[in-house]
């Protein structure tokens, strides 16, 4: 036990030293727990030797990063995806997986007795990283874009396969027809003694603790370690319990309090698992090495042949259709799990297990710097595109202005939340200013459901001269801006005005200010009026503070109300 505490405080120690650093470098942090291991362990300084010190480890941080996977997949979202996630995620995961098996097993790697390494290396090709891509579209503000919003569906539906393959995952050297269906009748039995113990259960057990932060902590470490005990009595895997353990405590209206105190703790036991995964791996041979690079490279062809074509096909536009392709060019640490999962039961072999952790690192690293820099990808790969003759949303479009007859008078360039509530109003409040509108945007949704209302629309990049031009820029009376700095893709407003003003003089510019010094800069570069979302929303919050003091608020809230009831935007 002394040698095991002493293992774990130099386990950390390393880690939090490395993580430091990895901030420094822009790296993921995950690589920093990843090469901590490496460097504590039995391959290099060998400050851990214990082999029991490293499992007990690993198997810890496997079974909490399982069980905060599961607290993290909203069953709900995935009942109401759209075709564009569903059809996308169809091609992307099965596929992929399929295909990484055919080409996996036509290489050499074995598929059938007790070694499962072409089927390991197809499922684990297929999944991506949460971790990875959750925190490069949370920093770059992309998680509510249509390319996020596809590329977070996808990742979840990636899980809810990852589960599927653990189902059958123990019984595969011997997976009889009698031998599958036990199988899914004890993942059925696990799935529905832990979804109702709570649904009717957990509920009132929490609700009575819930001012009590230690006990919540201890009552889902407890929940989370029962799921994982009843699955090994089932004869499944203790790290799959966790995993549904997390799915069945996220459907109820605790799970948010839960996940806030466990993430914590969650944190430590993931750093664990990853310090542990790296003292596993030995130094690479050239075969190991050979193999890394082949997977990486699998991943990247593989993500953007299953993922592109699919999104295309179901009218996403080439931006959108490629940016989630961009985006998934990972290897998931759910892939990591599966791959020791399979060591451990002889159904893969060490080096491929290696390989696949050093390919996680290479696109670990290859991806980050990709999605940091997408928008600037993501730009040439569609003029290549185009230039190679497949066609855009706007192919057909006429030459100048947005429709048929005279370009647009007014213009909207650029369209999200502001814009779809201001495109809201004038179709209840001025119909017949509406008809002088004309929008220009590269989101596919915006471009049908515009279209669809009979509203102008030319579906284009504004940071584009070309595409400007092409829009009727230098025949608009109005050119509206109304998407805020952070969001917009290649220019920034400042600079969009001064573009617009030297396409069009005598046009009148609107345009959106972030900052104080936004202001002066907006005016500075030829804008005629310059919004600050802020003093409309502080005007609202003081009119809301005063009708509460003098008992009005309910007059207030009502005509809100009346302004909602029915209203149809384009972005809800």
């Amino acid at each position: 036990m002394h040698s095991l505490l002493v293992d774990i405080a130099t386990c950390t120690i390393a880690a939090w030293i490395l993580g430091v650093l990895s901030q420094y470098a822009r790296q993921p942090v995950i690589l920093a727990y990843l090469v901590a291991g490496f460097l504590v362990g039995p391959t290099c300084l060998s400050l851990v030797q214990s082999q029991h010190s490293i499992e007990t480890i690993s198997e810890l941080g496997l079974i909490f990063l399982l069980f905060m996977i599961g607290l993290e997949i909203d069953l709900k979202k995935i009942i109401r995806s759209g075709a564009a996630i569903l059809g996308s995620a169809a091609s992307q995961i099965v596929g992929g997986a399929i295909l990484g098996v055919a080409v996996f097993a036509l290489i050499g790697f074995p598929m059938s007795g007790q070694r499962w390494d072409a089927l390991y290396l197809g499922v684990a090709a297929a999944l991506s990283s949460t971790v990875i891509i959750v925190k490069v579209l949370y920093e770059k503000r992309e998680l509510d874009t249509l390319p996020g919003r596809i590329t977070l569906g996808l990742l979840v539906l990636q899980d809810l396969f990852a589960i599927l393959f653990l189902a059958v995952q123990p019984s595969l050297n011997d997976l009889h027809l009698s031998v599958l269906f036990l199988s899914v009748g004890r993942v059925m039995a696990l799935v529905v003694t832990l979804f109702v113990i709570s649904r009717y259960l957990l509920p009132r057990f929490f609700r009575s603790i819930a001012r009590q932060p230690e006990l919540v902590l201890v009552g889902a470490l407890a929940w989370c370690f029962f799921g994982s005990e009843l699955a090994a009595r089932l004869h499944l895997s203790r790290e799959m319990g966790a995993l549904v353990a997390g799915v069945a405590l996220s459907t109820f209206p605790y799970a948010l309090d839960v996940t806030a105190k466990v993430t914590s703790l969650r944190d430590f036991f993931v750093t664990l698992f990853f310090v542990g995964l790296g003292m596993t791996i030995p130094i690479p041979t050239s075969a190991v090495i050979g193999l890394t690079l082949g997977i990486a490279a699998f991943v990247v062809v593989s993500r953007i042949l299953t993922t592109f074509p699919a999104l295309y096909l179901l009218r996403q536009g080439i931006r959108a259709s490629f940016l989630p392709a961009l985006n998934l060019c990972q290897i998931s640490e759910f892939s990591l799990v599966l791959m020791t999962l399979g060591l451990a039961a002889g159904h893969v072999s060490a080096d491929v297990k290696n390989a696949t952790s050093f390919a996680f690192v290479i696109l670990a690293v290859v991806s980050s710097f990709a999605m940091t820099n997408s928008d600037w990808i993501t730009r040439r790969v569609v003029r290549l595109l185009k230039a190679l003759g497949l066609p855009d949303l706007d192919a057909g479009a006429p030459a100048e202005g947005l429709g048929e007859g005279h370009g647009a008078k007014i213009l909207l360039l650029g369209f999200f939340r502001t814009a779809s509530s201001l495109v809201a109003d004038l179709e209840r409040e001025e119909p017949e200013l509406l008809k002088d509108v004309g929008v220009v945007d590269f989101n596919p949704v915006v471009f049908s459901n515009l279209t669809t209302r009979g509203v102008r629309v030319r579906y284009g990049d504004i940071s584009q001269r070309e595409t400007l031009i092409h829009a009727g820029v230098e025949s608009a009376e109005i050119l509206v801006l109304s998407v805020p700095d952070y969001l917009l893709k290649g220019i920034t407003n400042e600079r969009l005005v001064r573009l617009l003003r030297s396409l069009n003089p005598n046009a009148t510019i609107i345009a959106p200010a972030d900052t104080l010094d936004d202001v002066e800069s907006l005016y500075a570069a030829g804008a005629d009026y310059v919004t600050l979302i802020r003093l409309a929303l502080a005007q609202d919050i003081r009119e809301a503070l005063a009708a509460a003091q003098g008992g009005h608020l309910d007059e207030k809230r009502a005509k809100v109300d009346g302004r909602l009831a029915e209203r149809k935007e384009v972005l809800a």
